[in-house]
């Protein structure tokens, strides 16, 4: 079987990140045991990542470098934000637990679109936040395996992601 489009794609990789200053440097290891999940051809990774991949088989190695342009885009000011506190309560109260510095929060804009915003200072002004991604303004350097292909279910083409063991749960 080969990687294409509506199959479900298991890899392990090891990234390095450049920032264009320090220098090539390690940034995560996904390993074998616990393989990233996702379907191939829903958007739901770095499209010249994908493109790398595209038509490989299990235990196919892959060695791919995506500049910051291509990957998360540069870092971007206007993607910080200041909310209120007074939207970080449950049940009416404040929740010490959500509001700390360097928790990453699943969030919604008003279009209803998901964003992960990270909180980097708590003031009398409210919650200052950074949505841009953790990789934005890197390049970066991937070296991995496929380690897994098989066919997507009807559901996970439906929904556009993975369900099951390393995907999204319902």
């Amino acid at each position: 079987m080969k990687v294409e489009k509506n199959k479900v794609v298991s890899v392990s990789y090891e990234l390095h990140v450049d920032d264009g200053e320090q220098g090539k440097t390690f940034f995560e290891k996904v390993g074998k045991d616990h393989p990233h999940h996702f379907l191939f051809g829903a958007g739901n990774t770095i499209p010249a990542l994908e493109k790398s991949l595209e038509g490989k088989s299990i235990g196919d190695t892959f060695e791919v470098f995506i500049d910051f342009e291509n990957a998360y885009g540069d870092y971007d000011e206007s993607k910080k934000a200041i909310i209120p506190k007074a939207n970080f309560k449950e049940n009416g109260k404040k929740n010490p637990e959500i509001l700390k510095v360097g928790r990453v929060i699943p969030m919604q804009d008003d279009q209803g679109n998901q964003l992960r915003g990270e909180i980097i200072k708590i003031d009398y002004k409210g919650v200052h936040m950074d949505f841009n991604s953790p990789l934005a303004g890197y390049d970066l350097y991937f070296k991995g395996e496929i380690i897994n292909i098989r066919e997507a279910e009807q559901e996970e083409i439906e929904h556009g992601h993975v369900h099951g063991p390393g995907g999204h749960q319902h």
